[in-house]
């Protein structure tokens, strides 16, 4: 028997249910095991405040470690980017979009937001993307899960909300989903719209049977997005963005962006190749180099330097 552990969210739960499905159709049995985390407990304290790095994995590890479970599901992008001792990546399985998406009843798109429109967005990295672009609207602090924050909009306390697509499309809560926001305009999380698998480096048996849900394309396109994110010290909760996709044969294109928390100034660096740790080294020191640590000094909480 396999026991996957998760967070008991209805996105998280989806995700657990789809692999748990995906390895009983590879002839496994599966069970799951809700398990509650710092971040889920602290719903009404801004991520700033809560200033944890794993704030969404630390508890589920405890367990893995202790042999509760057998394998982690996580959203990749909530996953620090260095695992504790003993822990291994065992599988990438193929992404879906990673892009961030403005949902809205009222308003068609970005460009359509009248000035000083309220926009909901948890996320550092949303926001001060978002303000380099409009610099007039107002970013409120929105946390919750997925469907709490389409009640929120319903009830009209804000124009708009920034999600990412994946979480909408896997809950097939698309209704309000006005505009999928281009890389170039708003870069997604490292990792965004991809699910990791974490176990236990030396547990053979769990590792051989999430072998085949690993999905080559994507394990590149994430490993070179969480080197950057590493290269540049920071976590889930910083305003790095950085994506990487295929751009010709062979070759992979990858684009970051640092933002200060007011959304100016903004570094943007991409570049191109075959091999995903030096591409992701790659842009990492094209910020760095134009001034990536002061703008990341900005958004880090007290104590916490950058290199």
């Amino acid at each position: 028997m396999m026991r996957i552990g998760t967070r008991g969210s209805q996105l998280a739960l989806w995700q657990a249910h789809h692999i748990a499905d995906r390895l009983r159709s590879l002839g496994h049995e599966v069970t799951i095991e809700v398990i509650r985390t710092t971040g889920d407990r602290l719903q009404e304290v801004t991520f700033a405040e809560v200033g944890t790095k794993g704030m969404f994995t630390l508890e589920i590890e405890q367990a893995l470690a202790e042999g509760r479970i057998d394998l982690a599901v996580h959203s990749l992008k909530d996953l620090p980017t260095t695992l504790p001792d003993g822990f291994t990546l065992a599988a990438t399985p193929p992404r879906v979009d990673p892009r961030d998406v403005l949902v809205s009843v009222h308003y068609a798109s970005l460009n359509d937001l009248p000035a000083a429109a309220r926009i909901g967005t948890s996320s550092l990295r949303r926001r001060s993307q978002l303000l380099a672009q409009r610099p007039d609207l107002q970013t409120m602090e929105f946390r919750g899960n997925v469907d709490t924050r389409l009640r929120k909009l319903a009830e009209g306390q804000v124009d708009a909300i920034l999600l990412a697509a994946a979480g909408l499309d896997r809950l097939d809560k698309t209704e309000w989903l006005r505009e999928r926001l281009a890389p170039e305009i708003l870069c997604p999380a490292a990792g965004q719209g991809a699910l990791g698998i974490e176990a236990r480096i030396d547990d053979a048996a769990t590792l051989a049977a999430l072998a085949p849900l690993d999905d080559p394309a994507t394990r590149f396109a994430v490993t070179a997005e969480r080197t950057a994110l590493a290269a540049l010290g920071g976590g889930c909760q910083v305003p790095v963005g950085v994506h990487c996709r295929p751009h010709s044969e062979n070759r992979w294109q990858i684009l970051a962006v640092v933002a200060h928390p007011s959304g100016r100034p903004i570094l943007r660096a991409e570049s191109t190749g075959t091999d995903a740790i030096a591409l992701g080294c790659a842009v990492a020191e094209q910020l760095l180099a134009n001034g990536a640590v002061d703008l990341l000094a900005h958004a880090a909480p007290p104590g916490v330097a950058h290199p």
